[in-house]
């Protein structure tokens, strides 16, 4: 690439094929401000920053995430950012209204992120000192303002009360419903309609994901 040289590409496939060798270059830095997870939607682009973020076990390279609480609403995505963060990725999330998606290789390549339209999404891709030196500065500046990951997750624990909790326990035992109902001595329809306000509180699709958020914010003694 020229040097100030500035492009747009429309989708994934036709960014991966002009500048997805950029994820793949030896570098110092990797920093991404999203709203969500979901911008790298084809397999062909999440494959590219999968490659890209292998340099993160290199000695001297430093990977910051800066994310808004929607990227913490599905389970997956949750599991995904641990797993990034044990692979040494610094992450943080902000409440400052977020881009798409911005991506700083260096400090000295961007990718920008549009809105999806039906023909895809459109990136920009610039090598520009001025505006790379610009938008790093603004990244820095809310960053220094966020929350890591771990105290965020720590600090968005729901309230339960005493019953919350005993039933939580017993959806840990892997009772079935009738013998947990009958141990806590309450109808079974009130207990059902305790778990499903257990599950909602917990921001949980299944008995399953409830269990394990209530592990990841330490609700659960199992």
């Amino acid at each position: 690439m020229r040097s100030e040289q500035v492009f747009s590409v429309q989708g994934d496939a036709e960014l991966v094929a002009r500048a997805g060798h950029l994820f793949e270059s030896a570098g110092t830095e990797f920093v991404c401000a999203a709203r969500d997870l979901k911008t790298w939607s084809r397999p062909e682009a999440r494959a590219a920053v999968r490659k890209r973020m292998h340099a993160i076990d290199s000695p001297g390279f430093t990977a910051r995430k800066l994310l808004s609480p929607v990227a913490l609403a599905d389970e997956e995505d949750r599991a995904h950012l641990r797993l990034v963060q044990s692979k040494g990725a610094l992450i943080r999330i902000s409440g400052s209204r977020l881009p798409h998606e911005t991506i700083l290789i260096d400090r000295r390549v961007m990718i920008l992120a549009g809105r999806e339209t039906p023909a895809g999404r459109q990136y920009t891709v610039t090598t520009s000192g001025t505006l790379i030196d610009g938008v790093h500065s603004m990244f820095r500046a809310i960053w220094d303002t966020a929350v890591d990951l771990d105290t965020y997750l720590r600090s968005d624990v729901p309230h339960l009360d005493a019953e919350g909790r005993v039933i939580l326990d017993a959806l840990a035992s892997g009772l079935t419903d009738t013998a947990a109902s009958r141990r806590l001595g309450i109808p079974l329809r009130t207990y059902r309609r305790r778990v499903a306000e257990l599950m909602a509180k917990l921001e949980a699709d299944s008995r399953f994901q409830a269990g394990v958020r209530a592990g990841e914010l330490g609700l659960s003694r199992q």
